[in-house]
């Protein structure tokens, strides 16, 4: 199911506000990947901070929460 919603977000109709699409990268990424890792991006790097930000909110969450999550933000932005 979380495979196929990452297919899905890709044919949404609309393309979602920045906020719906920090959430979505930061769900997809706790859920394949597991906790955030690395040095924060610089001052300069607004978007790579952004995303560096919503993923490391979700340290401890566990891949089957977050791969849950992606996949309820997925089908709410289908309806």
């Amino acid at each position: 199911m979380f495979e196929q919603a990452s297919e899905e977000v890709q044919k949404l109709p609309n393309r979602p506000d920045n906020e719906t699409l920090l959430k979505l990268y930061s769900y997809f990424k706790q859920g394949s990947v597991g906790d955030v890792a690395g040095k924060r991006p610089g001052l300069t790097s607004f978007k790579d901070r952004a995303k560096f930000d919503a993923w490391s909110k979700l340290k401890g969450v566990a891949k089957e929460t977050a791969m849950q999550e992606y996949i309820n933000l997925v089908k709410g932005l289908k309806e």
